[in-house]
């Protein structure tokens, strides 16, 4: 066997590395080395993405395929940093401020911002926040937002989702769709940023919870968490959420047909 037969392809190695995560890539690399198939050992992947990392790695000899992966694994790790982070009324909380924190690591982002809430108004800080970072051409801004909690109710408050989508452009916008006969609803609260810094907070994107509440956060400074959770939604999105059409200058439309 000659020496390109005992090692992976470069550009297959490239693609791995940006494919997987590093904790998936330790997962792959920990069920080879047990001695898994190659097909037991992509079970550690969403099923849509198996066929194409199949493709990338089952001519590559196991001995070179464990060694890639580690060195992704090891390429993606990073130490933990937790810091907690509050807001209540008065000005009263002693760790924080979870509003302006939210902001500066926004506005300090360098490849990416990745969003979800419940509710969005346009009296939050986020608002302006992310208009600016939207407008940014390196960084990549993905937001996820509850159809109901915009669509159903919307108010000179409360933008309806195509104007989330409109003042976001053009960053992309995701909304909740039905999944099995019944509208899903969108709960989970983070912002992920650079694929490193995780936000996980009670906290929804309006000026209430951002002055007026009390509300807790946890900020994870982490590679595999943030990249992690980043994955989890994006292969939920064909399922549970529906792009909003950017269309800048339209009429937004309602839930119920209508226009305003």
């Amino acid at each position: 066997m000659d020496s390109s037969e005992k090692l992976i392809d470069a550009s297959a190695a490239r693609r791995l590395g940006e494919l997987l995560t590093g904790t998936e890539a330790k997962q792959i690399a920990n069920r080879l080395a047990d001695g898994d198939t190659l097909t037991v050992a992509l079970k550690a992947i969403p099923a849509g993405r198996r066929a194409q990392l199949r493709s990338l790695t089952e001519t590559s000899p196991t001995i070179s395929l464990i060694a890639v992966l580690r060195a992704i694994e090891g390429a993606r790790s990073a130490p933990s940093a937790v810091s907690a982070l509050w807001t209540m009324p008065g000005h009263i909380a002693q760790h924080g401020p979870l509003t302006s924190s939210i902001s500066h690591l926004v506005d300090r982002a360098r490849q990416s911002v990745t969003c979800s809430t419940f509710n969005f108004q346009r009296s939050s800080a986020l608002w302006t926040t992310l208009r600016r970072a939207a407008l940014r051409p390196e960084l990549a801004v993905r937001v996820y937002v509850d159809t109901a909690a915009a669509d159903q109710s919307p108010s000179r408050s409360t933008p309806t989702t195509f104007e989330v989508a409109r003042h976001l452009y053009p960053g992309t916008v995701l909304r909740t769709k039905e999944f099995d006969g019944v509208q899903v609803r969108n709960h989970a609260k983070f912002i992920a940023i650079d694929h490193r810094f995780l936000l996980v907070t009670s906290a929804n994107f309006s000026w209430s919870a951002e002055h007026g509440n009390t509300e807790f956060g946890v900020l994870i400074d982490n590679r595999y968490l943030a990249e992690a959770v980043e994955r989890e939604m994006l292969d939920a999105e064909d399922l549970l959420y529906e792009r909003v059409p950017d269309a800048r200058g339209a009429s937004a439309p309602r839930v119920d047909g209508s226009t305003g």
